[in-house]
């Protein structure tokens, strides 16, 4: 049996059944729980927007609910294993499957395959879902819970530097000459970047050339003034391609599209470093859910009545929540170049797998 990597049929199904059965309780509870929380506080933002009511409401929790449970999905399947292990080792199961023979890799190997399902299941969600919802999101939070124009690529807080002026959006939709910006703030600067003029508008639309601002109202900042202004036309260097271009969201493409983005800026002569991070970030992301196993792995062995079954649970945890903090830690290092984008996204997996396997081994094996 010990050349043997998975166990009996019979006591695979049995442990995996026990583990998913726990994920989804934890899963559903900590969703649940943060989707309440976060409901109440936004919810204030989307019903003081005049037209917006209870479908409103649903529509956010549509859209925000699969964000949460692609974060807090690697959360669940640690506490989960955590929970499962201990319970495990407190009626003394796994005492009972060490005296058949299985070793410490054999016990842990139907929790490592579901965990590996889990992983898959984990990407295509993201990619399929969780991109969609994301941008969708972002857009409706740029214009202020207001309608949106009904296009699929509208994006959100776009910034275009026309010389030393700076043409801000809090939303763009449409391609090409139909292109739309709501939300714009035109900001006028001089040689030494030092900002003039506000000028705000609820829309604008392209002039070819420049950007036709509909009901603008001016701001001079030397002089405090405020002024209505009849319909302007600012930013006459920027044109649609470069909004095209000139803003990637990551969290809202999957990772086809944020790969041809990519080659577009890489095009451009433009810097791609954080993009390309949060590309092998979108295949490395979900396989936290398969290390999850292995680093709480610790709670399973050792004897329950010496006291340190929860102390183990505790290194487990431990352990866990280190590797969310130091996978954050060197993506945001990749970001500002300290890190290339490859070893960012993929060092602390590789490195929490080998902790992970040096801790079993040493405690058990």
């Amino acid at each position: 049996m010990q050349l043997e990597f998975f166990p009996s049929p019979s006591l695979m199904r049995y442990l995996a059944k026990l583990f998913i059965v726990r994920i989804l309780a934890v899963l559903i509870m900590l969703v649940l729980v943060l989707q309440t929380l976060d409901l109440l506080s936004e919810s204030g933002k989307i019903m003081g927007v005049p037209g917006n009511g209870e479908a409103q409401l649903w529509h956010y929790v549509s859209l925000r609910m699969p964000q949460l449970i692609a974060r807090f999905l690697p959360y669940s399947v640690l506490l989960a294993t955590i929970i499962t292990l201990a319970t495990l080792n407190q009626n003394s199961e796994v005492v009972a499957m060490k005296a058949a023979g299985l070793s410490a890799h054999q016990v842990l190997a139907p929790l490592l395959m579901t965990a590996g399902a889990i992983s898959v299941v984990s990407f295509a969600f993201n990619e399929a879902v969780v991109t969609r919802t994301t941008g969708t999101l972002k857009a409706w939070q740029a214009v202020e819970y207001k309608p949106i124009p009904p296009d699929a690529k509208v994006r959100a807080n776009v910034y275009l530097p026309d010389g030393p002026h700076i043409l801000a959006a809090g939303a763009v939709s449409g391609t090409g000459a139909l292109t739309r910006m709501d939300n714009v703030t035109w900001y006028r600067r001089d040689s030494t970047a030092m900002v003039l003029e506000q000028v705000r508008a609820p829309h604008a639309t392209y002039a070819n050339p420049g950007w036709r601002l509909d009901r603008p109202v001016s701001f001079d900042v030397k002089g405090t003034r405020r002024a209505e202004l009849p319909s302007t036309i600012v930013a006459k260097g920027i044109t649609p391609a470069q909004v095209a271009i000139s803003k990637v969201d990551p969290d809202g493409q999957n990772f086809i599209e944020l790969y041809r983005s990519i080659k577009a800026l890489k095009a451009q002569g433009r810097r791609t470093g954080e993009l390309e991070g949060k590309w092998w970030h979108k295949f490395s992301g979900p396989l936290a859910a398969l290390l999850m196993p292995l680093l709480g792995a610790i709670a399973a062995f050792g004897l329950a009545r010496s006291g340190q079954l929860l102390i183990r649970a505790i290194i487990g945890m431990a352990l866990g929540f280190a590797y969310f903090v130091i996978d954050n830690a060197a993506l945001a290092m990749g970001n500002f170049g300290g890190y290339p984008p490859l070893i960012a996204a993929w060092a602390p997996f590789l490195l929490f797998a080998l902790v992970g396997e040096t801790v079993l081994v040493r405690t058990e094996e």
